[in-house]
This record gives C-alpha cells, structure tokens and sequence, in this order.
C-alpha cells in the first residue's frame, strides 16, 4: 500500500503545457478521482505516474520513493485503460495471468490468485472462455482482474467505464467502489464524468487546462465550488449564471439581473459589502429553483417570473426551461408540477443556496465570493 505524490509536476508536448505546477497530495487507500473535460490534464497526471510519460519538471512519489526515472514495470502500480487491451488468442485465465508468468511465478501461485481474482469480480465461470465470447462489461471485468492478480501499491484506472452502456456502467461504478473497500489499496480514477466522480470518489481534484482548479470531498465540492469552472462542472445539469450586479435598497442588499433582482438573505449578506455596485455572476442550481407550490417550507424564497420554453419530464422529476428576459435557464422541479410550453410561471429561488463569483479577480474563471 502507498501514497502519491505529485510536487511541482510540469510535463509539456512542445509549447503545449498539459500539466502546470501539479501538487497533489493522495493518502495511502484514498479512492481519489482526477475529473474534468478532454484536454484538461487527467489521462496526463495518469501516465506521468505509471511512467508512460515522462515528467518536463517536478518529482512525482510512490510512498517515500521518487519514481521519476523508474521503469514503469517497477513502479508497482496496475493499470486499468478505457479499452479493454486483452489478448484475443487467449483465454481469460491467460489474459489475468499474463504479467504473473512474465514476473517469473511459480503456477500454483498463479492458479490460486487469478482463481481468487475471478472470485472478486464474479467471473470464475468465464476463465476458459476468449474474451469474443464476452460481453463488454465481462470484458472490464477481466481487464480489472489482470491488475488484481499483481497486488500493486496503487491502482490507476483510466475512463475504464466509457465503452459500457448506462446501466452497465452504474453497476460497474459500484462494483469498483466494493472492490476498494475490499482491497484497501489506492485507487486513482481517471473520468470525465463528473457523476462517476461524486458517486465513487474520497476525494475530487477537479482539473482544468492542465491547472488543479479544486481538491475536495465531492459534497464539499457541489456545495462550496472555489470558481465558476467548478461550480458549472459539479452537478448534472449544471448550475445556472445570470450576470449582474450587487446592489444596495434600504439597508438590503440584492442580485439585480437587470430583467429580475433577488434579495439575498440577511445572513449572508456580510460578505457581499465590499461588492456593492460590483458586477458579479449570480449561481443557483437547478435543484435550488422550486415551484412554489411544492418547494420546502424551510427555503429563503425568493419569486421570479418565467415562461416555460421546454419541459423534459423525468419520471421522478421534470427539467423546466425557462426564460426570464434575456436570461435562459434549467429548474429541477416537482414530478407534480403542470405546465406547458410558452406558459407562465413563477418559480422561487432557494436563496440559503446561491453562489456569487467575482469576475474581476479572474475574468475568464470568476472565484467565489464567500
């Protein structure tokens, strides 16, 4: 078992920097998931720790170990990639047990842990099979055991669930979080998809541009984003911005979005002081926009007047897109709720939830104002 460490790490493609300045600290047997879009920076942190790329500046450690300059076969880590990598020739009993005879172990080792493995993961049936008599999730699943079988210090997993269909991959995100808890080993999880990311992870180190833009636990996250980049990445569908301005009416202080203006509730306001006449960005999750007549009684609501553009029902929830002058946005709302599309509505804003950014400490990433 170990930890990882990333300090200082640059690793540049020419003029290209893919990772600038990463410092990252994962503990020993933290599930820690790297998040964010193509190009960000993840798949890079990856493979500069398994030693498929080499680092441009900085030290990155396995335990107390610099690993920088060592091969990545001594590295003692498994990987798990997006593509399935198996030998079609082989069994699966072969496919798992591949590294092992490489490494030189004795058979009855070999048998006893790749029969141990395929226990895990529900596929001792399917070890004579050839991996075109499986399915894709079976498939996974022998990748995952072929990193098993080498009982790594850490394991790294590369967007392993992107080939699988949606039900598949909700089972398989729980199988790989049971698999943690059962082997207490490290895991570092590559993904895009911020739902794998909330659902699996210890902790999220959100990235963007090659730049670690946060690194929290993912409820920490949702509810206290650092920036506007974060705040629109965490949640599904993702939060809503309405440009403004703070303004100030009789000791009051409120979001005037020019078409609407919001009170914000008199406990939060200390923050906002210093901001007055200050144009911002305003944030509310859809989840966080109610129809009046069923939002919760304990909310800070705060009306605002629509008219529905397009409903998307759910089943157990309907999507409502709304606009308010030249403001478009997504409510999250009451399966209960009836409405058409062109009709008009008043929504309430969850006041206690909203999120201010401040656009002029970084114009093109506004940081939260708290």
């Amino acid at each position: 078992m170990a930890s990882v460490t990333y300090k200082n790490v640059w690793k540049k493609f020419g003029d290209v920097v893919a990772l600038e300045d990463l410092n990252l600290d994962v503990a020993d047997k933290e599930f820690l998931v790297l998040v964010g879009p193509s190009g960000c920076g993840k798949t890079t942190a990856l493979r500069c720790l398994a030693g498929l790329e080499e680092v441009t500046e900085g030290v990155v450690l396995i335990g107390d170990t610099e690993v920088n300059d060592v091969a990545p076969k001594d590295r003692d880590i498994a990987m798990v990639f997006q593509s399935y990598a198996l030998y079609p020739h082989m069994t699966v009993f072969d496919n798992m047990a591949f590294g092992l005879k490489l490494r030189k172990v004795p058979k009855q080792e070999i048998k006893q842990l790749v029969e141990e493995a395929a226990k895990i993961l529900g596929i001792e049936g399917l070890l004579q099979r050839k991996p075109r008599e499986l399915s894709g999730g079976q498939r996974q699943r022998v990748a995952v055991g072929r990193a098993i079988v080498r009982q790594p210090k850490v394991f790294l997993f590369d967007e392993p669930l992107s080939n699988l269909d949606a039900k598949l991959r909700v089972q398989t995100r729980a199988e790989i979080s049971k698999l943690h808890q059962r082997l207490q080993t490290t895991f570092i999880y590559v993904t895009h998809d911020q739902v794998e990311a909330m659902t699996m992870a210890s902790r999220i180190a959100v990235m963007n541009k090659g730049i670690l833009q946060q690194l929290d636990a993912p409820q920490q996250l949702y509810d206290f984003p650092n920036n506007m980049f974060v705040a629109g990445f965490i949640g599904s569908p993702s939060m809503n911005f309405f440009e403004g301005k703070i303004i100030r009416e009789d000791d009051t202080l409120y979001v005037d979005m020019e078409s609407f203006k919001v009170k914000i509730p008199k406990e939060r306001q200390a923050p906002y002081e210093k901001i007055v006449d200050q144009k911002i960005v305003f944030g509310i999750r859809p989840e966080d926009i109610h129809n009046p007549q069923f939002a919760p009684p304990s909310i800070v609501a705060e009306p605002v007047e629509t008219k529905v553009d397009v409903t998307e029902l759910m089943g157990n929830e309907i999507f409502l897109y709304l606009v308010n002058g030249k403001h478009s946005f997504v409510a999250r709302v009451d399966p209960r709720t009836r409405v058409e599309m062109g009709e008009d509505l008043q929504v309430v804003f969850n006041m206690q939830n909203m999120h201010i950014f401040d656009p002029v400490a970084d114009p093109e990433n506004p940081v939260a104002v708290r």
